[in-house]
């Protein structure tokens, strides 16, 4: 994908607000010159974060949390049909998966990021995610013991 025109769709950057929103903010070198929405929780550290930028907030806490699971995939249903999206990247955690799975469906793109800090088992949501990817990535070389097909990127932090 190349940089954004008025006809491009946009990147719809998905992830927890904390950690997984720090990574996904690390990318910005790539989406800087890109249409790009975000997903995530509206917390105090992403609305800093995020100010100025196009900010879906999605429902928390997730973890096991079926009411908010079902909320997410609606919402998730709702951005994705409303929107132009070209790809879906995310690193996770919970809001991940209502979001890969509805892009899938439309056949777009979606891009899953593990993160940094789990090198020796898989996280859930990298899991669950798996089969309705296009492209599994990760930071250590390490981490292709879990996820054989992954590209190896490096540390985004």
């Amino acid at each position: 994908m190349s940089g954004s025109t008025e006809d491009s769709g946009q990147v719809l950057l998905v992830g927890s607000s904390g950690g997984h929103l720090a990574q996904l903010l690390a990318l910005e070198p790539w989406y800087r010159d890109r249409r790009r929405a975000w997903v995530t929780f509206d917390t105090p550290d992403a609305r800093s974060l995020l100010a100025g930028e196009d900010v879906v907030w999605a429902h928390h806490p997730t973890t096991r949390n079926v009411k908010n699971l079902v909320r997410n995939a609606f919402l998730a249903l709702k951005v994705i049909r409303r929107r132009q999206v070209d790809a879906v990247v995310t690193t996770g955690a919970g809001v991940a998966l209502p979001f890969v799975v509805a892009a899938r469906m439309r056949k777009i793109p979606t891009v899953y990021i593990e993160v940094y800090d789990r090198i020796d088992s898989a996280t859930l949501t990298a899991r669950l995610c798996r089969p309705f990817l296009s492209a599994m990535l990760v930071q250590w070389e390490e981490q292709r013991r879990m996820y054989p097909e992954a590209t190896v990127v490096g540390n985004l932090l």
